[in-house]
């Protein structure tokens, strides 16, 4: 159900879909630690924001009221369906998306993938709950709403918004549980700065995303299981073993240093491959690139590299080129374009 702030009828109109989260969350007791995600409602954090009266005229639905570590494909559907209808009514500006921060790059690639629209889609949380002293989401929120209304965001793709950074979607990762300054984009950089409302943009993403992404909008077949695969010194081949009986389709191993894993998993990522499991390295150090054959002979193996991809982004664009193709190399072009 839609509901609205009272503004001026001369303010953009912005459509915000609500998620839960930390930012809508309530603490639980005196302490000032334990809270509830998602226990408030979007209209009372949007009465803890008064000034965005003055940025734009707000539509408001809740989609979900979750933590986002209970974030699934279900809800994403919902949401990329929602955020879809919004940017295809011409009356409205942008989209704001209230989300908890645990999942929030993994969604925020995925609708970046999803949503075919030139207009700002903006996610938004915070890491300390609506009560607590000092929250961050009244700022974060008042921040987004600039970015989602201003003309310079369009076309720039799914952009998050935090700590008075702006960062693509696909960049974006989460590098820290409890500090408001989480958010970093470790490859490309941010996007760029917003200060009270005024924005600062370096630059433009440079790899497919919205408008020309091939998977959007959304299709209505489900996605193929993905499964992310931890690897670690001394590590066999029992948790790839029981991925694939487990019914996966597909693999990302977060692989040590350049996406490499010990010999008995490399041997069992082979054979998961040669019997139709797509197998894509990734890497769990959180930054740089996984380059082809450079020590993994991946052209023998079948396997796919997941270039810039962080393994939680791996699976998301993995999930969706599943639903194309299976062929190693057609799979690598992909997580070259996108």
């Amino acid at each position: 159900m839609l509901g609205g702030m009272q503004t001026s009828p001369t303010r953009p109109r912005l459509r915000l879909l609500a998620t839960g989260g930390t930012i809508a969350g309530a603490q639980t007791g005196g302490g000032g630690r334990g809270y509830t995600a998602g226990a408030l409602s979007i209209e009372a954090l949007l009465a803890a924001v008064p000034q965005l009266a003055a940025l734009a005229q707000v539509e408001v639905e809740q989609v979900a009221r979750i933590g986002s570590q209970d974030m699934n494909e279900t809800v994403w559907r919902r949401l990329a369906q929602r955020a879809q209808a919004a940017a295809d009514d011409p009356a409205v500006t942008g989209v704001v998306i209230t989300h908890g921060t645990d999942t929030m790059e993994e969604t925020g690639y995925f609708l970046n993938l999803v949503v075919k629209t030139a207009k700002p889609v903006v996610l938004v949380g915070a890491m300390r709950p609506a009560t607590a002293i000092s929250a961050d989401g009244p700022m974060n929120l008042y921040n987004a709403v600039a970015v989602a209304v201003a003309p310079e965001s369009a076309g720039r793709g799914v952009l998050v918004v935090a700590n008075d950074e702006i960062h693509f979607a696909r960049e974006v990762a989460k590098t820290n549980t409890t500090q408001v300054g989480t958010f970093k984009s470790p490859n490309r950089g941010l996007a760029g700065l917003i200060h009270s409302g005024r924005l600062h943009y370096f630059g433009p993403t440079v790899r497919r995303h919205t408008a020309a992404s091939a998977f959007a909008p959304l299709a209505a077949e489900d996605l193929p299981r993905v499964d992310i695969v931890y690897a670690h010194a001394g590590m066999g081949r029992e948790l790839i073993d029981a991925a694939v009986r487990a019914g996966a389709r597909g693999l990302v191993i977060a692989g040590v240093g350049d996406g490499n894993l010990p010999a008995a998993a490399l041997a069992a990522c082979a054979e998961a491959a040669k019997a139709g499991v797509a197998v894509v390295r990734s890497s769990r150090t959180g930054g740089g690139l996984v380059e082809r054959n450079i020590e993994v002979d991946d052209d023998a193996a079948g396997f796919v590299s997941a270039e810039e991809l962080n393994p939680q982004k791996a699976r998301v664009l993995l999930m969706l080129g599943l639903t194309r193709t299976r062929e190693p190399a057609a799979l690598q072009v992909l997580f070259r374009e996108y």
